[in-house]
């Protein structure tokens, strides 16, 4: 069966562009009949916003769209995740890594590699071989060992929307963190945990998550897991051209009233390219036959450009 999952980051209140990601995941999974979760990403405590998490959850059942299932949370799953290092570990796969972030981009620099805007500095595997006495920071996933294992570094995926996607992710990422410095566990490494967990089946999510398929793929193929297939949709965009993201600062969804949520349903369903709806007397009444109408839609839609809106 069909299980796809919405999984919003509490640093802040739902906005258009994460409703979009939102609103298309929903309309996937009831367009295949499967079933539709919600996992709250709060690993990252120190930028997670008190009763944020709560807030999201009262945002989406305003919007109609309402989970078949328990919320997770990942800051109840590290268990989960230390056994997937541990696993890791026992193959040779994971080591731990005494770079800071500075001496990674000061051997990249010494390397004559330039670091490109919004893309951390490509590991270039220092610690790949010991520590040389300095202490343990974080753990690494050993890109170089896989890569060597399964024969290349190249890793090819069809994504449902932007079609065949590559990335040599020797090159291009170099060994990536599993578990940071101050204790916290990396994204890549919760995600593909939860996903296997959760029986995710296909992950549809914003076009801005596209560049860490690959990393996800190699921990999947590593950790003995299955490959969901993956939709990317596209970018809401601020009037800078800029993602429009929390950093970006974008604006938490205006859900006051039945004709704000309609009006946000409506705006992020235009930019999936789906068909726009005439404001009707009772939006709260008529939302869940707009959903019905979008599900029906959603199979044979084009998805939209990027949409541009004030921020």
């Amino acid at each position: 069966m069909y299980r796809g999952r919405f999984a919003p980051s509490p640093t802040g209140n739902l906005h258009a562009g994460s409703l979009v990601a939102a609103l298309a995941s929903y309309l996937d999974a009831r367009s295949h009949k499967g079933h539709w979760l919600v996992r709250i990403e709060d690993i990252d405590g120190p930028r997670c916003i008190d009763g944020a998490a709560n807030h999201i959850l009262k945002q989406l059942s305003l919007c109609g769209l309402h989970t078949n299932d328990n919320v997770v949370f990942q800051s109840a799953r590290s268990s989960l995740y230390q056994q997937s290092l541990d696993q890791l570990i026992a193959k040779g796969l994971a080591y731990p890594c005494a770079c800071t972030r500075k001496e990674i981009e000061e051997q990249q620099a010494a390397l004559g590699l330039s670091l490109e805007r919004h893309k951390a500095a490509v590991y270039p595997g220092t610690c790949r071989d010991g520590l040389n006495g300095k202490p343990a920071r974080a753990w690494r996933f050993n890109v170089a060992k896989w890569c060597l294992l399964r024969g290349s570094p190249v890793v090819d995926w069809h994504d449902r929307r932007l079609g065949p996607q590559s990335q040599n992710v020797s090159e291009e990422v170099g060994d990536f963190v599993l578990k940071r410095a101050d204790g916290l566990w990396a994204y890549q490494l919760a995600v593909v945990v939860d996903d296997a967990a959760q029986g995710i089946t296909h992950v549809v999510r914003g076009q801005d998550l596209t560049d860490n398929t690959a990393r996800q793929i190699l921990l999947q193929e590593a950790l003995g897991l299955s490959r969901p297939q993956y939709l990317h949709t596209p970018l809401v965009l601020g009037v800078n051209g800029e993602k429009l993201s929390k950093q970006n600062g974008a604006q938490a969804l205006d859900l006051s009233s039945p004709m704000a949520v309609w009006m946000a349903m409506q705006s992020a369903a235009s930019a999936l390219g789906l068909s726009p709806l005439p404001h009707p007397a009772e939006p709260h009444a008529s939302l869940s036959e707009a959903l019905t109408n979008w599900t029906q839609e959603w199979s044979q839609s084009n998805m939209a450009s990027p949409l541009k809106i004030e921020a």
